[in-house]
C-alpha cells in the first residue's frame, strides 16, 4: 500500500528514503539503481546539503549527477536530532528533495529480523517488539513530513520492486531487459550463465552436407539450407512465440539480465542460425539484445 501528499507526474531528480527498519529500504534502493539513479545508502546528515549541490545546474560547474536516490535512516546516529531542520533547509533550496517513507506491520518487521538473525539497531536489551515500537514512535514526526508512504506489509522484494518502477519509471517498466542469446556446441559443455535452454539437435544438420560442413551458420548458404526444412520453421516459430510469452514476465517481476542458450552437437551450424533468427525476431519488440557464437569457430 502506498498513500501520498500529492500526485507528481514529473520524476523527481532527488529522493530521500527513510523509514522504519526491516522495512525495505534497500530493496527500494535497488530499484532506483535499475531505473538509473545514482544512490547512496546512509549518507551523513552533514554533507546531505552539499550532496544536493550536485544536482543543481549552475555555470561554473559540469552538472556530474542527474537524479538520486539516499537512503537515511536512524544507523545514522544524528538522524532524529537533525533530519526535520536538515530537511527543512533543502526544501526552501532549487531542487528540494521527495522524502519516502518505508513502514510494515510490527509482525511482519518481526519476521523479518527473526529470518535474517539481524539485531535491531534501536534493541537496547528490551526485545526486538519493543525495539521496533520505540524507533516506530521516534519516527513518526518524519513520517509525517514524508511525500510519499509505503506500506510494505503485504509486499515481496519483487513486487516492491515493480511498485518503486512503475511510479518513478518513465516508462513503467524501468530499463529495457538485456537479453543475450548465446550458441553454443553441446560436445563443449552447456555455458554455465544460461537461464532458458533451447535444444535443435532434433534439426537436419548441415555438417553431413560435404559442401556446407565448413562453413558457419551464418553464411547464406547454410541458411538456404536451413531455412528450407520445416522443422526449422517450426522451431525458430515456436521458441519466438515461447518467448514473447516468458519475457515480459522476466521483465515484471524485476529481472534486469536474461541468457538464453540455444545448442546443437558442434555449435557451428543449427545454433548459430537460430540464435540469430531469435535474436533478430524479438529485437523488434524493444528488448536489448546481444547474440554471441560461443563455439563457431570451434
Amino acid at each position: 500500500m502506498a498513500t501520498g501528499k500529492q500526485n507528481r507526474k514529473d520524476f523527481p531528480n532527488f529522493i530521500i528514503i527513510t523509514g522504519l527498519s526491516g522495512s525495505g529500504m534497500s530493496s527500494a534502493m535497488k530499484a532506483f539503481e535499475d531505473l538509473g539513479y545514482f544512490c547512496v545508502d546512509n549518507l551523513p546528515l552533514t554533507m546531505l546539503s552539499t550532496f544536493s549541490r550536485l544536482l543543481v545546474p549552475n555555470k561554473e560547474e559540469v552538472v556530474a549527477i542527474e537524479k538520486a536516490a539516499l537512503v537515511i535512516n536512524i544507523r545514522e546516529r544524528h538522524f532524529l536530532s537533525e533530519f526535520p531542520e536538515e530537511l527543512n533547509k533543502l526544501r526552501e533550496e532549487i531542487l528540494p528533495p521527495f522524502v519516502m517513507f518505508f513502514e510494515a506491520s510490527d509482525d511482519v518487521l518481526q519476521r523479518r529480523f527473526s529470518e535474517t538473525r539481524r539485531p535491531h539497531p534501536a534493541d537496547t536489551g528490551d526485545g526486538l517488539l519493543s525495539a521496533i515500537r520505540a524507533e516506530k514512535a521516534a519516527l513518526e514526526k518524519v513520517r509525517e513530513t514524508s511525500d510519499l508512504i509505503i506500506d510494505s506489509s503485504e509486499h515481496t522484494v519483487h513486487t516492491l520492486r515493480r511498485l518503486i518502477v512503475q511510479k518513478f519509471g518513465a516508462s513503467g517498466e524501468g530499463s529495457p531487459l538485456k537479453v543475450q542469446i548465446i550458441s553454443f556446441g553441446h560436445k563443449y559443455g552447456v555455458p554455465r550463465e544460461v537461464d532458458l535452454l533451447f535444444d535443435v539437435r532434433h534439426l537436419p544438420n548441415p555438417y553431413f552436407d560435404k559442401n556446407l560442413k565448413h562453413l558457419p551458420g551464418s553464411d547464406p548458404e547454410v541458411i538456404n539450407f536451413l531455412e528450407k526444412q520445416e522443422d526449422v520453421q517450426e522451431t525458430v516459430s515456436r521458441f519466438v512465440d515461447l518467448l514473447a510469452y516468458l519475457l515480459p514476465l522476466y521483465r515484471r517481476e524485476g529481472k534486469s539480465y536474461l541468457t538464453i542458450g540455444v545448442g546443437c552437437t558442434g555449435g557451428r551450424h543449427r545454433s548459430v542460425m537460430v540464435a540469430n533468427r531469435i535474436g533478430k525476431s524479438i529485437k523488434k519488440k524493444d528488448y536489448d539484445i546481444s547474440v554471441v557464437h560461443r563455439d563457431v569457430q570451434k
